[in-house]
C-alpha cells in the first residue's frame, strides 16, 4: 500500500515528457515543503489591514454585550422579586389553611378560600412577569435597532475608507508604472 502511494505522489510531481526520476530525487522531493512564509508576507503587505476597524469592532461588541447582560440581570432580579412575594403570599394564605377548626365545614371553606387566593395570586403573579418579558423584549428591540444604525454607519465609513484607499493605490501604481 506505502509503495502505491509512493508511486501516486511520483505520478502527481512529474510533468509530462520529463525524464524519470531517480529513486533517491523522488524521496527528497517528496519530503521537501514548500515555505510560504513569504508569499503570505507578500499578500498580507499588499492588503493593509485598519487595526482599529478590529479594535472598534470589539468595543461596540464589548458594550452590545454588556447592555444585553445588563437587561438580562435586571430581569433576573425583578423574576426573582416576583417568585419570592408569590412564595411568601402562598405561604401565608396556607398558614391559615392549616390552623385548627371547631367545625369539620370550616377546612373545606378554608382550603377553598386558599384555593381562590392562589388562583388570585397566579394570576396576580404571571401578569407581573408577563411585564417583565414585556420590558426585556421593548429594551431588545430598542438594543438592536441602535446596534444596527451604528453598525450601518460604522460600515458606510469602512466602505467609505476602503474606496478610498484603494482608489489612492491603484493611482499610486499607476503612477509607479509609467
Amino acid at each position: 500500500m506505502l509503495d502505491f502511494l509512493h508511486r501516486s505522489i511520483y505520478i502527481c510531481v512529474q510533468e509530462p515528457g520529463d525524464a524519470p526520476l531517480q529513486p533517491d530525487t523522488r524521496s527528497k522531493m517528496m519530503t521537501k515543503t514548500t515555505d510560504f512564509t513569504k508569499v503570505m508576507q507578500d499578500m498580507m503587505a499588499a492588503f493593509p489591514v485598519d487595526a482599529s476597524a478590529f479594535q472598534n469592532a470589539f468595543k461596540t461588541q464589548a458594550s452590545m454585550g454588556e447592555k444585553l447582560s445588563k437587561v438580562a440581570l435586571e430581569a433576573a432580579e425583578k423574576s426573582t422579586e416576583i417568585t419570592s412575594k408569590w412564595a411568601k403570599d402562598t405561604i401565608a394564605k396556607l398558614s391559615d389553611t392549616s390552623k385548627a377548626k371547631a367545625d369539620p365545614s370550616e377546612y373545606t371553606k378554608a382550603v377553598t378560600d386558599f384555593a381562590s387566593a392562589a388562583a388570585e395570586m397566579a394570576a396576580e403573579h404571571m401578569a407581573a412577569f408577563a411585564e417583565v418579558a414585556k420590558k426585556v423584549q421593548m429594551e431588545t428591540v430598542e438594543l438592536m435597532m441602535a446596534a444596527g444604525k451604528d453598525a450601518s454607519e460604522e460600515a458606510q465609513a469602512a466602505v467609505k475608507k476602503a474606496t478610498a484607499d484603494a482608489t489612492s493605490a491603484v493611482k499610486k501604481a499607476a503612477a509607479a508604472a509609467k
